[in-house]
């Protein structure tokens, strides 16, 4: 569980550290929007090498990123598997019991494990080169124009910093509380599947009630200390863009652009 990166801040001190809150999101948009564009094998090569060049300027390693897909391997077995009953079409590649695995299935899985791949690791850059309260100016500046409709831009903008903030926290008290149940003789990788539903009860339940607990907590200290999420604030830090938060804003949409352009002659 400690292996998890999503959500977790390094402070590295590399180029991507020091660069705009405002920058990374935005160019997280626009590969974001990009993954989403049907540009085909080249347009995921595109925009694999600039997610390769992000990891390398931000001095984090490849196989730290893919700590983040850990999660979702479960995930895309299932989905692999759910593809093998539903897509029939392509070509007939193996039969496993009667049942038929087709080219089609395998693509589109295929298809879909880049797609979250390449957002995963998007996002895993954000998280490891911001720090949550940047992370929280930054979406709360670019939100501000929306505030003339009655968006709560910073409201908004702190329930997405804590939400990131505290998936550390949980993964943390999760394997806390697996260390206790195992010690008082609840195994959760063995036993029938009665049992097993059992276990991940006494997983699950403690976990909410502590989570909870901590949001209450969480609560009152904040109100303690006066926080009005509708009154005006101050801020000690001023963001200020630097030459590199353009070039990674252009960049970034150029390649959103070069997709475009493909996925149209495509």
């Amino acid at each position: 569980m400690n292996r998890i990166a999503l959500g977790r801040y390094l402070p590295l001190g590399s180029i991507v550290h020091e660069m705009d809150p405002r920058s990374k999101i935005m160019i997280m948009l626009f590969l974001m929007i990009s993954i989403f564009i049907p540009a085909g094998v080249w347009g995921y090569v595109l925009i694999g090498i600039y997610i390769m060049i992000c990891l390398v300027l931000s001095k984090l390693e490849f196989s730290y990123a893919l700590r983040s897909m850990r999660p979702m391997v479960w995930m895309m077995v299932f989905l692999l598997i759910i593809n093998c009953f539903a897509i029939r079409t392509g070509t007939l590649w193996f039969s496993i019991f009667g049942l038929g695995i087709y080219s089609d299935a395998i693509y589109q899985t295929l298809y879909i494990v880049v797609r979250l791949t390449l957002m995963i690791i998007i996002t895993t850059i954000l998280t490891a080169t911001t720090k949550p309260l940047d992370l929280t100016l930054g979406i709360e500046k670019l939100l501000k124009p929306f505030e003339k409709i009655g968006l709560p831009a910073h409201i908004i903008a702190m329930m997405i910093s804590i939400a990131l903030r505290f998936i550390p926290t949980l993964i943390e008290e999760t394997q806390r509380i697996m260390n206790a149940q195992a010690s008082r003789g609840v195994d959760m990788e063995n036993g029938s599947f009665k049992e097993k539903i059992m276990a991940v009860l006494s997983l699950v339940v403690p976990l909410f009630v502590s989570s909870f607990d901590r949001a209450d907590q969480l609560a009152n200290a904040m109100e303690a200390r006066g926080y009005d999420p509708n009154k005006p604030r101050t801020r000690y830090k001023v963001l200020h863009m630097h030459s590199i938060d353009y070039v990674g804003m252009v960049t970034s949409a150029l390649v959103l652009a070069v997709c475009i352009v493909l996925a149209v002659v495509l």
